[in-house]
């Protein structure tokens, strides 16, 4: 029986080809993996486009989809010591940026539970003409 609550994502049917653990409604602008076209962020989770990342700008998100989680591990990066996950496609694996665990200075606190996403791994979908 394949009912469910429309409220929610419809489960995931496992096949041989592309399958996503989640789709972004068509009708918002999303940002989608360059490498696959996994859906990775809805354009209204979008915090700052003023980010550097370790291949160059990056994004902050405010949520993601279709992403994985490494370990947490602590790293200086320009704001100073932060404890970060790196964070990978679902779909193709490849690593995207990371997602902010724990900031160690208060005035970077805002970043905690946010995901940076590169540039370099993105591309814009659907109704950005």
């Amino acid at each position: 029986d394949y009912s469910w609550d429309y409220g929610r994502a419809p489960p995931c049917l496992m096949t041989r080809s592309k399958t996503f653990q989640a789709y972004l409604p068509s009708c918002h602008r999303t940002y989608s993996c360059i490498h696959c076209r996994a859906h990775l962020a809805n354009h209204d989770e979008l915090i700052s486009k003023s980010f550097q990342g370790s291949q160059g700008r990056a994004y902050l998100f405010n949520s993601v989809v279709n992403v994985g989680c490494g370990p947490a591990e602590e790293r200086v990066l320009l704001t100073g010591l932060h404890a970060v996950a790196d964070i990978y496609c679902e779909n193709c694996k490849t690593t995207l940026g990371w997602k902010y665990e724990h900031a160690f200075e208060s005035s970077q606190k805002y970043k905690e539970g946010k995901y940076i996403i590169e540039l370099a791994h993105m591309i814009k979908d659907n109704g950005w003409d």
